[in-house]
């Protein structure tokens, strides 16, 4: 974190950033208020999404015992992805006076919320029809392509400008966000975390298979929607806030596990909480690209990164075995 603070455009020593947050000021003004105003909000913002994003990753790679599976397996990103589509390239369907507020960055925030939101109300109702957790994934599925679908024909007929606009969006994002929006979202991530954690002890029942989880006793229909809940909350709510960011729910779980050669999920949960928070806070750190007056796309540089990391990791533990 200390790093992520100290790097980017303007190169701040370390003890600088250290003595300014904790009770000093650095030596310049300017150090301070690049630290306060923006290095440190943004530092804040990777660690959140870090976090959030692995525990959903490993929520949903259980639930539906699918290696794939990541935090938008649902939909809920493809959800978001609409409501803000809708606003950015259909905002000339929209009153004048509602179009100005909505393309706002409020707006905007609100309109991925209420489309995530959409998904997940249609999600819950579909699983309470449903017996088999696979059948949910498949719906989950069916969804992001309805809903990719929509947003192909808004981006048709939409001109460039609201094209380069929500491709910006959709590059993602964790350096526009206000005091007051990092508070509402560590709110979001903290109330999914506590719920994630009410679902670990489940969660290892569900390792074994469904059936195995009811013999034990466990409510399936309970703590599918208690995971799927906790997902939404906390996968929903940076999507709305940091805009869809790769990779990482998908490849922190398979990091977690690489590295602690475990199943139990009340380590895991721990592992991937405190690994995604450093995994995101280091390809912050590389988009920020150092002594370069410019910022690369995050949802660029987790993949690039990540991608080969975890090939190696697979191929290395596969190679000692």
């Amino acid at each position: 974190m200390l790093l992520n603070i100290a790097e980017g455009q303007v190169a701040i020593p370390i003890k600088e950033v250290f003595k300014s947050l904790f009770g000093g000021q650095a030596s310049k003004d300017t150090w301070e208020y690049i630290i306060v105003n923006f290095r440190l909000p943004k530092a804040i913002t990777a660690i959140l999404v870090g976090i959030g994003l692995s525990v959903s990753g490993l929520l949903m790679q259980t639930l539906f015992r699918n290696p794939l599976a990541g935090p938008y397996v649902l939909g809920l990103s493809s959800g978001s992805s609409l409501g803000v589509a809708f606003v950015i390239l259909g905002a000339g369907m929209l009153p004048a006076v509602f179009s100005q507020f909505m393309l706002s960055s409020y707006g905007i925030i609100l309109a991925s919320c209420l489309g995530s939101l959409l998904v997940l109300l249609l999600i819950l109702i579909v699983s309470q029809r449903l017996r088999d957790t696979m059948s949910i994934l498949i719906v989950g599925l069916m969804f992001s392509s309805f809903t990719g679908a929509i947003v192909s024909v808004f981006t048709y007929f939409s001109s460039a400008e609201q094209l380069q606009k929500y491709t910006f969006w959709s590059m993602g994002s964790i350096g526009n966000l206000s005091w007051q929006n990092i508070v509402i979202l560590t709110i979001c991530v903290i109330v999914g975390l506590l719920i994630s954690v009410a679902s670990l002890k489940p969660l290892d029942a569900l390792l074994l298979g469904e059936n195995y989880a009811k013999s034990m006793g466990l409510n399936l229909q309970r703590t599918r929607y208690i995971i799927i809940l906790a997902t939404s909350i906390l996968a929903g709510s940076i999507t709305a806030f940091a805009g869809p960011i790769a990779f990482v729910g998908l490849a922190v779980p398979h990091l977690a596990k690489l590295l602690f050669h475990t199943s139990n999920h009340k380590i895991l949960f721990f592992g991937t909480v405190i690994q995604g928070a450093i995994i995101m806070l280091f390809c912050d750190t590389v988009a920020q690209m150092p002594g370069f007056d410019f910022t690369l796309p995050i949802n660029a540089i987790t993949s690039i990164i990540g991608a080969p990391v975890v090939i190696w990791l697979i191929v290395k533990k596969k190679s000692i075995q």
